[in-house]
This record gives structure tokens, C-alpha cells and sequence, in this order.
């Protein structure tokens, strides 16, 4: 790799960018955006090493914190590759989707996987489809050797201070956008519920060691004509189960409830719209869940996501969060030892404190931990905040 700093301007090589990309594409643990931030948060990360020619340019943002400026970065990529043929016809164009998780596709692990999935596509690599992914692999090749290296080598010399800005905007309404899931977002189940959701701020304010009071703000976008509520559960960590707490309206909705499906489940609610939604059509809503059993030890906050997903986080210049989902947590004197985020994990998973260091442990500020999470939340994945209490 060549980079080569030159006054306050970075310069990269073809070869450099190159390498970065492929890097990128042959990760089987998560999609580019999360490395790209990593190689900001931690200069002597593997991330770093690989990915320096990509996100150094963006230091020229000097106010900009690292989630931003991947965000920069990301959007460029997106940009080029948009240059490069057509979504449904290219080979290269299709690779590239496939390499980076674009579109609204589950992809696989690695690499040739996702190549593989590529076999289904009608006519683009050949009638009947090939029996190996040999024409994906030479179609990548070309796509980042001739096409997307030595553009992105271009951009990365000339684009600085807040012309990264575009770029920003780009990936954020990729991300967002709940018809394209650019970021690879997952296709939701057959039974999730017909919004996306833009907005979600949970705060929930601790009694002891019981959630007290979980107040959650929803903006959500309807999926479907004839939206005319939300399924609402207010599911919180207790040792050895999960557990449900009463919902009440408190803004933009009204509370129907019914009974489980089975004896002993528990009461379904359904936070009703003042009129149904239709398709694309926006809606904000406000509910309470309350729990006075002050014996419950509760462990973590959650927040399933049983619809088509939710925005990555967006934090304006006041601090305000106007995207994305965000959970905060008031303690009153009963304050745990350590406080995590998590998110895609199985609930033994969440309960592992993660080591000193690591960047999901969160401070505990004044009684009060937050987090928001920048990353796009997933349909049928579960994300929240864990805590250790102390031992008696």
C-alpha cells in the first residue's frame, strides 16, 4: 500500500485503493460501513492498516466525528458504483452488489457464496446460468481493477473539507431507505409488521432494579396500504425470562388489547393510528409501558425488531438524535457495575460483559447511560443495552 502525505493532502495509488476493496469484500463478519469505522475509532486496528488510503482524505472534516466520516467514505463508494452499468443487467455492477452487500438480498458469508447467489439472476451471466462462479469472480475483477479502484483513487486526492458532505447524505439515504436496504439490509419475515421505522427512542427510567417506566417514541413509515396500528411489546431482561409490562397511549395512538394466541400468553396490544396509513405515508407515535413489580431484577433493555427494520442513527449538531434508534437509561441509586451495548446477539451472548477496552462497554454518566445505534437495525434481530448489577 502507498499512501503518501503531502502537505495537508493524502495521496493514494490505484494498487492501495484496490487492495482496500478487496479487503473489504472478502470480510464474512459484517459489511463495510462497520470497518470503515472501525479504521477512524482505532488507528492501530487491522482496519486501519488496510483501510488508511480510504479514510484518511476524510481528516479534512476536522469537526466530523468517526461515524460521519465513514459515513463519507461509504458514500462515495456507493456513488461510483452507481456509475458502473446497470442494476440488473451488468455483470460487474452485480458483482459489486454482491461484493458489498448491496440491495435488498440476504447475502452470505463469504465471498463465492455471495457469487453464487448471483446464479439466479435470469440472462446476466449466461442462459442456462453457469455451474461455477468463475464468470462472477472475472466480471469483480475487471469491475475493480478498470472501474472502481482508479475512480475512487481519483475522487480520494480531490474531495475534501465539506464537499464530503454530499457524500454523507448519500449514504444515509441508502442506509434509511426502506425500498432499497442499500447497506444489505435483510428481508423481513412474512409476518413482520407492515412499517419502517425511521425514529425509535427509548428511554427508561430504573427503580431499583426494575424498569420502571419505558417511554418510547416511534416514526414510522407504512410498508402497506391500510396501516392502522402497531403491535407494541415492552419486553424487558429479568433473570431467566423475558418479561411483559403494561402499554398505555400517550400521543398519536390509542391502546386495543387482546388476548394471546395460547393460554398464558400474554395480552396482545395493538397501538391504534387516528386513521390508517397508506403506503409511504409517515406517522409519529408515542406510548408508556409502567412496571410496579420492584422485585424483578431486569438485565438488559431490548428492542426487537419485528417489522422491516429501522434507519441508522443520525446525531445532529445539538445532539439531538433525529434518526436511527436510540435507547437511554436512567439509574436511581441502584447502579450497575458495567453497562454494554449489543446488537444481533443471542440472549446468553448479550449477557457476556465484554472485556476493559472494548468499544461496546458504555460510561455511566450522572445516573444516566445511552447509545445510539449507527448501524442499520435488522428485521428479525434483537439490539439494547445490558447491564451488570452488583453482588449482594
Amino acid at each position: 500500500m502507498t499512501v503518501q502525505v503531502e502537505g495537508e493532502r493524502v495521496s493514494c495509488s490505484v494498487a492501495a485503493v484496490e487492495g482496500a476493496l478487496r479487503w473489504l469484500a472478502v470480510r464474512k463478519d459484517g459489511r463495510p460501513l462497520r470497518f470503515l469505522r472501525y479504521a477512524i475509532e482505532d488507528p492501530a486496528s487491522e482496519s486501519a492498516t488496510v483501510l488508511g488510503c480510504l479514510v484518511r482524505p476524510t481528516d479534512s472534516m476536522t469537526t466530523a466525528p468517526p461515524e460521519v466520516r465513514a459515513l463519507a467514505v461509504w458514500g462515495l463508494i456507493l456513488d461510483e458504483i452507481e456509475k458502473i452499468g446497470s442494476a440488473s443487467e451488468s455483470r460487474r455492477r452485480n458483482t459489486l452488489n454482491a461484493a458489498f452487500r448491496l440491495g435488498p438480498v440476504e447475502w452470505k458469508s463469504t465471498l463465492d457464496d455471495r457469487f453464487g447467489q448471483l446464479k439466479e439472476l435470469p440472462g446476466v451471466f449466461g442462459d442456462p446460468p453457469p455451474s461455477t462462479t468463475t464468470p462472477m469472480h472475472k466480471a469483480w475483477r475487471r469491475a475493480v481493477s478498470d472501474k472502481l479502484a482508479p475512480c475512487l483513487a481519483r475522487d480520494l486526492e480531490t474531495i475534501e473539507g465539506e464537499a464530503w458532505q454530499s457524500y454523507v447524505e448519500i449514504a444515509r439515504a441508502a442506509d434509511a431507505s426502506p425500498r432499497t436496504r442499500a447497506s444489505g439490509g435483510r428481508v423481513p419475515s412474512d409476518g413482520a409488521q407492515p412499517v419502517f421505522v425511521e425514529r425509535l427512542l427509548v428511554a427508561v427510567e430504573m427503580r431499583h432494579r426494575t424498569a420502571s417506566r419505558r417511554l418510547t417514541v416511534r416514526n414510522v413509515v407504512a410498508k402497506d396500504n391500510g396501516v392502522d396500528g402497531y403491535r407494541a411489546w415492552a419486553l424487558t431482561g429479568e433473570a431467566g425470562a423475558l418479561a411483559a409490562i403494561p402499554i398505555k397511549a400517550v400521543f398519536g395512538c390509542r391502546v386495543e388489547t387482546s388476548p394471546g394466541a395460547q393460554p398464558g400468553d400474554p395480552l396482545i396490544v395493538n397501538l391504534r393510528f387516528p386513521k390508517p396509513l397508506r403506503e409511504g405515508e409517515q406517522h409519529e407515535f408515542i406510548s408508556l409501558a409502567c412496571d410496579d413489580d420492584l422485585d424483578a431484577e431486569r438485565r438488559w433493555i431490548d428492542v426487537a425488531v419485528d417489522h422491516h427494520g429501522i434507519a441508522p442513527g443520525v446525531v445532529d449538531g445539538n445532539g439531538r438524535v433525529t434518526g436511527g434508534l436510540s435507547i437511554s437509561i436512567t439509574f436511581d441509586d441502584c447502579v450497575p457495575e458495567a453497562c454494554w451495548w449489543y446488537a444481533e446477539q443471542t440472549e446468553y451472548e448479550r449477557m457476556v460483559r465484554p472485556p476493559a477496552g472494548d468499544r461496546h462497554l458504555l460510561e455511566i454518566r450522572r445516573g444516566v447511560v445511552e447509545h445510539t445505534f449507527l448501524a442499520p437495525c435488522h428485521p428479525r434481530e434483537s439490539y439494547g443495552i445490558a447491564f451488570r448489577w452488583p453482588r449482594p
